[in-house]
Order: C-alpha cells, then structure tokens, then sequence
C-alpha cells in the first residue's frame, strides 16, 4: 500500500509541489494507520488479484475519447471473467465510464457528458498541473492527461473511490495521474496548480466561501479554477439552504443561483468570471446500473413531477463557473 505513495513523493520532490512533503507523508501515515475502512482489506485482496494481460505489445490506451484500455483478447476467457467479478467488488461504481480490456463498467453517471460539456471551455491542459477536488474514482483525472496535462493530482476522502481509482491504475500505469486519500482541508497553501477543477463538491462544503478560499490558495498566478455545483434559479441574492435532505442527499448545504455563484467568486478575489454551461440532470446522464446496486436520480424526484425532487425542491440544475486569479 506505501509503493504508490512512495512513487508520488519521490515525482513531488523534484517538481513544483515538492513544498508538499513538509505535511503529506504524516498526513498519509496517520491515515494508513488509524483511518483505513473495516473492508479496506477485502478491497486491497480484490485489487492484489486483477489479472495482468499478456500482450506481446504494448495494450492500447485511449484517455481522449474515453478511457479506453486494451481489448477484450489480452485477457482469455477465464481472466476476463475474473476481471469482470473482482469490478464488481468495488461497486457502487460512480463515476465513469470505463473500458477495461473489454470490459464496460457503466457506472451510475456519465461523466463524459459532464466532460463534454466543459471541455471546449477552459484553458488547453498541455503541459500543466493539475488539480481535481473532490474526483471521485478519478474518471475526470484520466480525461485530464488525456487532454494533455503534465501532471495531474485527485484529491477525494472516500476510501471505495481510492481502490477503484487503483483498479484502474492497475491496467493503465501512469505515474503522472495520481489519487490522494484527502479532504480539501488537508491541504496546505500550495499556489502551484494551473488548473483546479471542482466539480459537485462546493454544495457538500458548509462554508461554501472558506471551500473557494481554499481552492484559490492551490492556483499558480494566473491561474483558472473550473467549478461546477448544483445552482436554483434566481438574481445575485438568491441561494436555496434545503432543510434535512435535498434529491435525497444529508449533506448539502447551499444551491446559489448562478448570479450569486459569481458575486461569490467576485468576493474571494477570482477575476474573469463566467458561466460556461447550465444543464438540467437527465436520466440518460444519471440512472441505475447493474454496476451500482442502489437509488439513483430517478428515485430522487417527484414521481409526479420530475421538475421537482422528492422533497418538493427545484430538480438539480448544474452550472459551470470558470474563473481565473491574478
């Protein structure tokens, strides 16, 4: 378990982020010691045991269109099978999709469409640091490198998402595109990333202004940040604060209107703000799959009417904010 944390500090002490290793390594110590899930083993045994193909070539790797790894024929009949088993250790798979030497894990999001939708938007990722806030099982990582970016770090405190990142690191082996086992309020004033991307991240966050305080202590000078969060309808004072639960979710705390969004963003001291993108969820982009074993959106509105959720709120709308600092 220390190898790829070992690897990431061994890349870190020679580039930009090398300030890092002041406050990593103990941080990541603790966490291997003291916080690590009750079915973090049985994660770990499933991940020790993914089959490896045999190619007497190089396997085929798409991180531009997908992430796309290999065919189904690097792995014969019985190693395909126990590739598709030991996935599904691993569910509810999120975030997505993945190929995997033939394998599709249709995840419960599309994350592509949410990729294709912010894509043309932002600054060209070639040769830049990247940071994404909040990644999930990394699906938005790999489509980062892919886009061409130098070195890509993700950041998410869910444990499930940290082995499913390394179940498909396994396959892919590329030490530029790392996951961390961190909130964002572990990390230090860093001022060294070109991008930070944080996406569904900030209606989690209790103080939503502290949360783009942080991300702005990560961005290089010039830096641009890519944000996109749940948003309501409404002028620059409008900001919905939803009661015990909202599309079915305990922790969401603030869904501002895309005007406040901005005025907020303004207030922090970010430059050249504007939003990109709205969307309203749909089920081609959000539903139940065979890879995730519980609700998805469809259970979490109004069977009456899906323009509201369950708890009679506005149906989640999604905006793209994309802003820069000096």
């Amino acid at each position: 378990m220390n190898k790829p944390f070992t690897q990431f500090y061994q890349q870190i002490a020679s580039n930009r982020l090398s300030e890092w290793l002041n406050t990593l390594p103990a941080q990541l110590s603790h966490w291997q010691q003291h916080e690590l899930h009750g079915d973090y083993k049985l994660w770990q045994k499933s991940l020790d045991a993914l089959p490896k193909p045999h190619c007497d070539t190089p396997v085929e790797i798409d991180l531009k269109k997908g992430v796309f790894v290999g065919k189904q024929e690097d792995l014969n009949q019985g190693e395909f099978k126990r590739l598709e088993n030991l996935m599904k250790k691993f569910k509810p798979w999120r975030k997505g999709p993945y190929h995997i030497h033939g394998l599709h894990i249709d995840t419960e999001w599309r994350s592509d469409f949410k990729w294709d939708r912010l894509v043309d938007h932002i600054s060209d990722l070639s040769n830049r640091y990247v940071l994404d806030i909040g990644c999930g099982s990394g699906y938005h990582l790999w489509r980062m490198r892919g886009a061409g970016a130098k070195f890509v770090v993700g950041i998410d405190p869910t444990q499930l998402f940290f082995m499913q990142f390394n179940a498909v690191q396994h396959f892919i082996q590329d030490e530029k595109v790392n996951l961390l086992p961190l909130g964002v309020e572990q990390l230090p004033e860093l001022k060294a990333f070109d991008t930070v991307f944080a996406m569904g991240v900030l209606y989690h966050r209790r103080s939503p202004i502290d949360f783009l305080y942080q991300l702005k202590t990560q961005l290089a000078p010039g830096g641009e940040l890519v944000l996109e969060t749940l948003i309501v309808d409404g002028d620059e004072n409008t900001v919905l604060v939803p009661g015990e639960r909202y599309a079915k979710m305990r922790n969401v705390w603030f869904l501002p209107s895309a005007q406040a969004m901005c005025a907020w963003l303004e207030r922090c001291g970010f430059i050249n703000v504007r939003v990109v993108n709205t969307d309203i969820t749909a089920f081609e982009e959000q539903r139940k799959t065979q890879w995730i074993d519980t609700e998805s959106l469809q259970d979490f509105l109004d069977p009456n009417d899906n323009s509201k959720t369950i708890e009679g709120y506005p149906a989640p709308k999604r905006a793209i904010f994309i802003a820069n600092v000096k």
